[in-house]
């Protein structure tokens, strides 16, 4: 019996003694462990630093930890909304993000370079708010449709002072400070998801790059209305797409390949930031279509209703 107590009394020892050890473990070991386990902190989050919080990084011996910023944070990422996409095309959808990609490497960039070089941006920019004027239509129509007869009659003002005083919308005069008449960015596919009509699942055309069935159906709906369609022959029709698209490719050049160089895996960045774009545009539009005018005196945010998730 003896010797059973002392085996006891043996055991309840080394344990005591490596709680002892766990508890007095050393600060240094305290900080790797904590260090291997790097907070992932979002772009967004880096534009909320303010001078304030600069200030106190260079006097290290005023108060850090300011509980104010950080549940600022919290709830921003709380309320940003991640978008998740059906892909059960991803073979194919990833062949064809493939065939866009060395497209884009291997004529589209060289061609838009070769043409920058040659064009001035200022002729550039006149061109692109040309194709962007012959684009009133299709945004007048589906502002209707939407039932935002504030954005169409914005859109009837932009196009009418564009054509004239923009000789033909090579100039964009309406979206100065004195007018402010901004571009309704919609399309059809907006349109049908204001309806709530759901994205469905995603596919990857190519050409035409990432879409969507909803927003496959908006290419079409979109093309009819589009005045460039109905140029003959097809062959200078083709042409002037295709020019357009470089002159919008030559104002754009390093923002896919910052977005791929940034990304593990630049499929999927791609695909989740497309349907995370889309998703936030219809839920704009939707919000802006639901929310009754603001009363006097009161601010166009008091009351704005909520708007429903878009499937």
């Amino acid at each position: 019996m003896k010797t059973y107590l002392n085996l006891f009394m043996s055991l309840v020892f080394l344990i005591m003694s490596g709680c002892a050890y766990g508890s007095n473990a050393s600060p240094s070991a305290a900080a790797s462990t904590h260090i291997a386990q790097p907070a992932v902190v979002p772009a967004s989050a880096t534009a909320q630093i303010t001078p304030k919080s600069a200030v106190a990084a260079a006097k290290p011996t005023e108060e850090e930890y300011v509980e104010d910023e950080f549940d600022e944070y919290s709830a921003n990422a709380i309320r940003e909304e991640k978008v998740k996409i059906a892909d059960p095309l991803e073979p194919f959808n990833r062949a064809m993000h493939e065939f866009n990609d060395k497209m884009y490497f291997w004529a589209v960039k060289p061609v838009a370079q070769g043409y920058q070089k040659i064009v001035p941006e200022p002729a550039r920019i006149s061109v692109r708010n040309f194709f962007s004027n012959l684009g009133f239509p299709a945004r007048f129509l589906n502002c209707l449709l939407q039932a935002d007869f504030k954005g169409a009659a914005t859109e009837t003002g932009r196009f009418t002072i564009n054509t004239i005083w923009g000789m033909g919308g090579l100039l964009d005069p309406s979206s100065g400070k004195e007018l402010n008449l901004q571009e309704q960015d919609t399309d059809f596919g907006q349109t049908l998801g204001v309806w709530g009509i759901g994205q469905g699942f995603y596919i990857v055309w190519p050409v035409f790059g990432p879409s969507t069935p909803r927003d496959t159906v908006s290419m079409a709906g979109d093309y009819f209305l589009d005045p460039v369609a109905y140029v003959n022959p097809w062959s200078v029709r083709l042409g002037v797409n295709v020019f357009d698209k470089v002159n919008s490719a030559s104002l754009r050049i390093g923002d896919y390949e910052a977005l791929k160089g940034a990304a593990i895996d630049p499929y999927l960045a791609f695909r989740d930031a497309y349907a995370q774009y889309r998703y936030e545009r219809v839920k704009a539009r939707k919000a802006k279509w639901s929310s009754p005018a603001p009363a006097a005196g009161q601010s166009p945010e008091g009351g704005a209703a909520l708007p429903e998730k878009v499937k």
